[in-house]
């Protein structure tokens, strides 16, 4: 039996249920912020419902580059784009059944939506983990000290063992990075979540699985979601 389990992420823009279902799944979840933007990944974007189909939302950055840490990019700061972010929301979202609970939350997170990307992403990872009673500790990796000369495998191993981890939380895309024989190796366990089907009613579409939380936020109670975060296997 994991006495304490660690989980490690990238910061993502309003990630899908999976992300936050790791997170309420660990005990310490370390934010990735010191590692390497990756375009076209899911740090500065996402996708929400638009008539039945999805729609990609995003931040817009500045001078972003793969040369360049998550923690090192800041976000292109035009109120019109915030205004239109806050429209397209609106448009998507107004007769969803707890749109009037979740659409506040968002407005005050988009509200902080300039400055250094990892900031703003940390600090909207706070905001619905209050949002959706997750009381896991957020840790910033760019705060920890650890060994910045390992990579990949051996620089999460290193980062679990100085957390006091026996255990470290993968999601399921993991098992093709990390291997369990290391961890073990490492005196370490090592299991990946994978989400089961979720489905909840949109409108009365057919069903668009994988988009954002604010999707799964305006078509669920807060209750409902509470038992969505516990819809996964563990392998």
């Amino acid at each position: 039996m994991a006495n304490k389990t660690i989980g490690i992420m990238q910061p993502y823009f309003f990630p899908y249920i999976g992300y936050w279902q790791l997170m309420n799944a660990v005990d310490e979840y370390v934010v990735y912020d010191d590692v390497n933007f990756i375009k076209g990944g899911w740090i500065n974007r996402n996708r929400i419902l638009s008539d039945s189909e999805p729609l990609y939302i995003n931040v817009q950055l500045s001078k972003a580059s793969p040369n360049k840490k998550i923690n090192e990019i800041d976000i292109f700061d035009d109120p019109r784009l915030e205004k239109k972010l806050y429209m397209t929301l609106q448009r998507c979202y107004k007769n969803a059944p707890y749109y009037k609970e979740a659409y506040p939350v968002l407005e005050r997170i988009l509200s902080k939506m300039n400055g250094n990307l990892a900031k703003f992403l940390f600090s909207s990872i706070q905001e619905i983990c209050d949002y959706l009673d997750i009381h896991t500790k957020l840790i910033l990796s760019s705060e920890l000290e650890k060994d910045t000369s390992l990579v990949a495998e051996a620089k999460v191993i290193d980062i679990v063992k100085r957390l006091s981890g026996d255990r470290y939380l993968n999601a399921i895309g993991g098992q093709e990075l990390y291997s369990k024989e290391h961890f073990a190796d490492n005196g370490l366990e090592l299991r990946f979540l994978k989400t089961d089907g979720i489905v909840y009613k949109q409108y009365d579409n057919a069903f668009v699985p994988g988009l954002s939380i604010i999707d799964v936020m305006m078509f669920n109670s807060k209750d409902r979601i509470q038992e969505l975060l516990n819809q996964y296997e563990l392998v």
